[in-house]
């Protein structure tokens, strides 16, 4: 597998570690595109980041690339919620490596959410690799369940 375009986002309590994710990436070979924000500012308000990286993610994907995100905050939880309103986006919030792991192999998740103020910037980073690094198993019940929450998405059809 390649290596993945990876679009990172955050808000202002994210951006320690947004800076070390972008730092440590790209060091290991990661294409890491940074979408905000550039400056501190406390009062910041992290949907547009988030849903900027998620935007990217699907656009980069609907073109062939391999993409994934990482959206960062406090919490993760907003963050998760604003990468999810993109259509085409799968975002997960992970808190341990089983979690991180299960996003990609089961689940599809093409976007990451961490919690900055949950996690040590070691362990966030442990988790940001597992989740980048895990394939998706390609399983038939997990391509079947992925399949129907994407025609909810574009149909509003609940699929039985």
């Amino acid at each position: 597998m390649t290596t993945p375009r990876v679009h990172i986002a955050t808000d202002h309590a994210g951006m320690e570690l947004s800076a070390h994710l972008v730092s440590h990436l790209t060091g290991k070979g990661y294409d890491v595109v940074d979408h905000g924000p550039k400056v501190y500012d406390a009062l910041d308000d992290y949907p547009s980041f988030c849903i900027n990286a998620a935007t990217a993610v699907v656009a980069d994907q609907q073109a062939g690339m391999h993409a994934l995100g990482i959206v960062l905050g406090g919490s993760g939880n907003g963050e998760q919620i604003a990468a999810n309103k993109v259509k085409g986006v799968r975002a997960a919030l992970v808190w341990n490596m089983s979690t991180a792991k299960l996003a990609r192999e089961h689940n599809d998740a093409n976007v990451v959410a961490v919690g900055g103020r949950q996690h040590s910037v070691e362990e966030a980073t442990g988790l940001i690799e597992a989740f980048l690094e895990e394939p998706f198993s390609n399983d038939e019940r997990h391509v079947r369940r992925i399949g129907k929450i994407a025609t909810y998405e574009a149909t509003g059809e609940i699929v039985q």
